[in-house]
């Protein structure tokens, strides 16, 4: 399949009429015998606003659109798919480029396409789905955002819904009714440990006032996601930056977790590509390295844009886990980074598919890289389906279970109205306790409640 962008560009009329124009047949390749076809479609969305602007990437999202896709088989079985949308994250010039919910549109007409790609058709396995969809998505998507260089991960936040009710048909099609029984033979390993607990990650944005930080702490939040990069020229975020640690550090440097190895919080900072030359980020380094910070800097997330193909080794040397994020889209990027001198990858299954990130996942497992669970704002049920990849993940170094960034509880305004939705709201291991979430035998033998149906989500759709 292929997708002409002069005939797009010439196309004229609503973003919905682009989303359904010019449907190209989807033909997947068999990978099993029983094969599911498709009889009805459906997608819609909710627009969930945030309790404040949350700033990164040297900008701010105020809402965040929560998606539902549709897939029906011939036997009348429908099952509904989850999605967050985050423009801001996925691709920060489509951000800029429109208004937000402008571009909140595009992505969900890329969704919406996917959707009417997939009616009448086939598939056997919904990672070979996902193989036939995402690169007549990725072009799409560049026809009606006009960007030519658009990244893959904003094609692959759009798949999400579509993806998780793939996952669905796919489990009640072969009677599947547990986590570790859907997961195909190749991507086991991988995902391979049953943890007890699952930390919980809050997440910060830069500027963040010095007494919130300390009343997470307080409350038992062992490791947090800080965002650094701060607006302004490099110069400038670099001094901002080295200002801000100083302060985290006097503020909870001294604070004590039974679960870490050292006894220490761990620092985890995310840049999301602003830094543009490692001379940069090791200056950031050794200002930590004078005030004694350094041995508690954990993990440095995306420190650079992704078109920056230089080695991280000497980065690595100096002590934190140098993290691929929304540069490692798939499975090839992930390696890739790798051998640049990545040597930890943050996965999004909640953002990139479940699909993918199994395979991401596996990639890193063989290349004995660890990994942990980032958020993307993702609503409560979200959250489950990141937890349970969370929860079998190898332990992350220096601790001995599972990481989870979520941080919805923080920005959504109508977080507890929304954590109503879930099929299982007020489960144990929906609720962080003391910084960590209780992922017990009740958790496992449940899936975290996402083979469930929420019945709100469905009616939106159904």
């Amino acid at each position: 399949m292929s997708i002409s962008r002069r005939q797009f560009v010439k196309t004229t009329g609503t973003l919905g009429a682009l989303a359904l124009s010019g449907l190209p047949h989807l033909k997947c390749t068999p990978q099993m015998k029983k094969s599911i076809r498709i009889k009805r479609v459906n997608a819609n969305f909710e627009r969930e606003p945030l309790r404040k602007p949350f700033g990164f990437k040297g900008s701010a999202m105020k809402e965040v659109w929560q998606t539902v896709a549709y897939l029906e088989n011939d036997e009348g079985v429908g099952k509904i798919g989850l999605g967050t949308q985050n423009v801001l994250w996925s691709d920060a010039s489509v951000f800029a480029g429109h208004s937000e919910n402008g571009g909140n549109a595009l992505m969900f007409a890329m969704g919406e396409r996917a959707l009417q790609m997939v009616k009448g058709q086939s598939f056997e396995t919904p990672v070979g789905l996902l193989d036939d969809l995402l690169e007549e998505v990725l072009a799409y998507g560049k026809a009606i955002t006009g960007q030519d260089q658009l990244r893959k991960t904003f094609a692959l936040n759009a798949l999400v819904g579509l993806d998780n009710a793939a996952w669905l048909l796919y489990a009640a099609s072969h009677g599947i009714t547990q986590f570790d029984d859907l997961l195909p033979e190749a991507y086991r390993p991988g995902l391979s440990y049953r943890h007890s607990k699952v930390a919980s990650i809050p997440a910060l944005g830069y500027g963040t006032p010095m007494e919130e930080i300390k009343q997470l702490a307080d409350q038992g939040f062992f490791i947090m996601k800080i965002k650094i990069g701060a607006p302004g020229t490099q110069a400038e975020m670099l001094e901002k930056d080295k200002a801000f640690l100083s302060a985290i550090h006097q503020t909870i440097g001294h604070y004590e977790t039974p679960h870490t190895a050292d006894g220490k919080l761990p620092y985890y900072f995310d840049a999301n590509g602003r830094y543009d030359k490692q001379e940069s980020l090791l200056r950031f380094l050794d200002h930590a390295e004078k005030i004694g910070a350094l041995p508690q800097i954990a993990v440095v997330e995306e420190p650079f844009g992704e078109r920056n193909q230089a080695p991280v080794h000497e980065i690595a040397a100096r002590g934190p886990r140098v993290a691929a994020d929304e540069s490692a889209h798939t499975d090839a990027d992930a390696i890739a980074r790798i051998e640049q001198g990545y040597n930890c990858i943050a996965l999004k299954a909640i953002a990139k598919t479940m699909s993918m990130t199994l395979k991401i996942a596996q990639a890193a497992y063989e290349r004995q890289v660890p990994c942990f669970c980032a958020d993307l704002t993702v609503n409560p049920i979200l959250v489950d389906w990141n937890k349970v990849v969370a929860a079998r993940l190898p332990p992350f170094p220096g601790m001995d279970f599972g990481l989870q960034e979520t941080n919805g509880h923080q920005n959504y305004l109508h977080w507890d109205r929304m954590m109503s939705y879930h099929p299982l709201a007020g489960a144990r291991f929906t609720q962080s306790i003391q910084g960590v979430y209780e992922t017990d035998e009740e958790f496992y033998r449940q899936s975290g409640g996402i083979f469930m149906e929420s019945s709100h989500y469905a009616q939106l759709v159904k």
